[in-house]
């Protein structure tokens, strides 16, 4: 007896954005149906992963992750070459050296760093601020001036000073992120007023917060896939491409830090799984820039995009 798959049709879409430039940019979005549902609709660009990099060695990085970066790790520029080596599709350069608390680096310097990785890597770059919102103001300018043409992607702007991220990107011709807290209604907000200073949308990614397995992941995942559903009903300021930063998250956890232990085994197979796997859940709910740390998480991560982006006849 034959049976019939229901098969739900959807009114809007999520907006394709390009990050990078020449033969090596990305695209992500794009879809017309919730992820990997290819019997429903098109996915016509699969969700991407980024490797980070530091402007600084990061001082609280477990050994079962700098290990895989040893001797690179005080350069920047030989961290990001590492990171295309092991088959990241763009690279994420943090630059935790302009925090206060660490080296409270220049906007200049910060804008050089960012340029010297431009220059050595042929994937797309992302670059990410400090962290602290007044701080970015000033650097992530400077980065966008540095690295006009690159058609990078910036962040994180927020509620606070998305006006002098925004217009930075929009003057020198970069894609942005707006990190907002995990509220749908925030977010929307915040993509409204800059798409608003002539930021088209299709250069906005959200950045809704996530959190990790066993980490507040199931509410990260419920916000996304309201936001996924929202921009498949038409909502155009919910229809951007989401960026999860699942590295930071992951790597926070007590089950990724805590060493081999007899009751939760060898930390380097626990710790990359936990990786793994919150990347491939919010996969699920929308993601589709997954900023990750281990190179394994990556490897695996890819494995598991390849074979849910295979169609399959129903």
């Amino acid at each position: 007896m034959a049976v019939t798959i229901l098969k739900e049709k959807w009114t809007g879409n999520v907006v394709e954005m390009v990050i990078g430039w020449g033969s090596g940019a990305v695209k992500v979005g794009g879809e017309n149906t919730l992820p990997f549902l290819h019997f429903e609709g098109d996915m016509p660009n699969e969700p991407v992963a980024a490797l980070e990099v530091w402007d600084m060695e990061p001082p609280d990085w477990p050994g079962v992750l700098s290990s895989a970066f040893a001797g690179v790790m005080s350069d920047p520029v030989a961290w990001a070459v590492k990171c295309v080596d092991y088959g990241a599709d763009l690279v994420c350069l943090r630059l935790a050296g302009a925090h206060p608390d660490n080296k409270d680096s220049p906007p200049a310097e910060a804008a050089a760093v960012a340029r010297a990785v431009a220059g050595a890597v042929n994937i797309p770059l992302m670059v990410i601020g400090c962290g602290i919102e007044e701080k970015d103001a000033e650097v992530l300018p400077a980065v966008a001036e540095a690295l006009a043409g690159k058609n990078a992607l910036l962040g994180c702007a927020t509620i606070n000073n998305y006006k002098s991220v925004t217009a930075a990107c929009v003057l020198h011709g970069h894609n942005i992120i707006a990190t907002s807290p995990l509220d749908i209604n925030l977010a929307k907000q915040l993509n409204i007023l800059i798409n608003e200073m002539n930021m088209p949308v299709n250069k906005i990614a959200m950045d809704p917060l996530v959190g990790a397995l066993g980490y507040g992941i199931e509410y990260a995942y419920s916000i996304m896939e309201r936001t996924r559903l929202g921009a498949l009903t038409g909502d155009k300021m919910l229809a951007m491409p989401v960026v999860c930063f699942v590295g930071q998250e992951a790597w926070k956890s007590r089950e990724a830090k805590t060493g081999d232990s007899d009751e939760w085994g060898a930390q380097a197979r626990r710790a990359i799984l936990w990786e793994v796997i919150t990347a491939t859940s919010l996969v699920q709910a929308g993601g589709a820039v997954l900023v990750l740390r281990h190179p394994e998480s990556l490897r695996q991560f890819k494995i598991h995009i390849a074979a849910m982006m295979k169609e399959v006849g129903i």
